[in-house]
C-alpha cells in the first residue's frame, strides 16, 4: 500500500494567496512526519479553488524541504503547456531528488487557460493524445525529432536525461482517456467525484494491471455525523467561490454545481468520521477496486489548524489500521 495526501492549496475565506501556499507547504511537511508515502499537489489557473499555477514548481520546492516522501503533480495540465518543456522539468526534478518525483498529467478542461496561454481549444479537444505521446517519448529518448499535427521540430538531444524516467500517471474522467492511458500501459489517476463502483468499472474496461491511484476526501472526527456536519459547514465556504473560477474559453453554457450538494455527495462516497470509520472505508475501497495507492484530500475543513490536525490523526490512527487490516486479509 501507498498513501499520499492531495493538496489543492485552496484559498480559504479571509486568506490571501501567501497564507494558502504557506499552509500547503506546512501540510506537506506534516505528511512526511505523519508517515505518508507521498504528497501530491494540484494545478489551477485564475481561481481561488487552488492557487498553485505550476505544480512542478511547487513540487520542486517540496522536494527540497523533504527527505523521504515522494512528491507528485495531480495534475500538470498538458493542454496549456508544451509537453517537451514539462518533460524536461520532470526529468530535472527526478534527477535532483534521487527519484522522488512523480508526474501526474491530465487533459484539463475547456477553460480560459487555453486562451491566455495561446494553446487553444483544439489542444484540449484533439491534441491530448499527441501531447502525451511526445512527453513519454522524450522521457525515454537520447535524441528526438517530431513531426505531428500539433508539434514539429528537428532532432535535438534530450537534456537532462534520466536513466530511469519518473513514474507517469494520467488523470482519467472519460473512457477515451482511460483507453489512452491503457494503450501506454500507464496507471490511471481516478478522481473524487466518483465512487468505488465507477472506479472498478474504469479499471475493468481496460484490464491493464497498472498501479492505479484513487483520490478521496478524508476527514477524521469524533463520529461520522460530526465529520459530515463539519464539512457541510466549512467546505462550501471555500469550494463555492472556487468552483466559479471554471470559465469556458468559448463561453459555452455551463451549469453551476451546487457546492452544498456536491459536498453532501462527497461525504457519502469517502472516508469521514472516526478513525475506525475512515479505515473501514479505505479498506473497502482497496478490496472493491484493487487500487493500492490512495491519495487523501486533507484540507477540506477550512482552517490551517484543522488541516494539520487531520493529517496527524490520519497518520497516527487511520493508516496503521488500514495496513493491519490488509495484512490480515493477505
Amino acid at each position: 500500500m501507498r498513501f499520499g495526501i492531495f493538496l489543492l492549496a485552496a484559498r480559504y475565506p479571509g486568506q490571501d494567496d501567501a497564507a494558502a501556499l504557506d499552509r500547503t507547504v506546512r501540510a506537506a511537511l506534516a505528511a512526511e512526519r505523519a508517515g505518508f508515502d507521498d504528497v501530491w499537489v494540484a494545478e489551477h489557473h485564475f481561481m481561488s479553488y487552488g492557487v498553485v499555477p505550476s505544480a512542478v514548481t511547487l513540487a520542486g520546492h517540496l522536494l527540497g524541504l523533504t527527505s523521504r516522501v515522494h512528491v507528485g503533480t495531480a495534475v500538470s495540465v498538458l493542454s496549456n503547456q508544451h509537453p517537451v518543456a514539462l518533460a524536461e522539468q520532470a526529468a530535472l526534478l527526478s534527477l535532483v531528488s534521487g527519484g522522488r518525483f512523480r508526474l501526474g498529467v491530465g487533459r484539463g478542461g475547456p477553460w480560459r487557460d487555453l486562451e491566455v496561454f495561446g494553446t487553444g481549444l483544439d489542444r484540449y479537444e484533439r491534441g491530448f493524445a499527441e501531447s502525451l505521446d511526445l512527453l513519454l517519448t522524450w522521457l525515454r529518448a537520447d535524441r528526438l525529432a517530431w513531426d505531428g499535427e500539433h508539434f514539429a521540430f528537428r532532432e535535438v538531444p534530450v537534456v537532462p536525461r534520466t536513466p530511469t524516467p519518473p513514474p507517469v500517471a494520467v488523470a482519467c474522467t472519460s473512457p477515451s482517456t482511460e483507453a489512452l492511458a491503457a494503450g501506454h500501459g500507464l496507471p490511471m489517476l481516478l478522481g473524487m467525484h466518483v465512487g468505488d463502483a465507477e472506479k472498478q468499472a474504469a479499471i475493468a474496461r481496460h484490464g491493464v494491471p497498472a498501479p492505479h491511484l484513487s483520490t478521496h476526501l478524508a476527514q477524521v472526527a469524533s463520529s461520522r455525523a460530526e465529520a459530515e456536519k463539519l464539512l457541510l459547514r466549512e467546505m462550501p465556504r471555500w469550494l463555492g467561490p472556487g468552483l466559479d473560477g471554471y470559465v469556458a474559453v468559448d463561453d459555452r453554457p455551463r451549469a453551476r454545481r451546487d457546492p452544498v450538494e456536491y459536498v453532501r455527495r462527497l461525504c457519502g462516497l469517502h472516508p469521514i468520521g472516526t478513525p475506525e470509520d475512515c479505515a473501514e472505508s479505505l479498506v473497502r475501497t482497496v478490496e472493491r477496486t484493487g487500487v493500492r495507492h490512495l491519495l487523501l484530500l486533507v484540507e477540506a475543513a477550512g482552517s490551517d489548524a484543522a488541516t494539520l490536525e487531520n493529517i496527524a490523526a490520519l497518520g497516527a490512527e487511520v493508516l496503521p489500521r488500514v495496513r493491519a487490516a490488509l495484512d490480515r486479509a493477505g
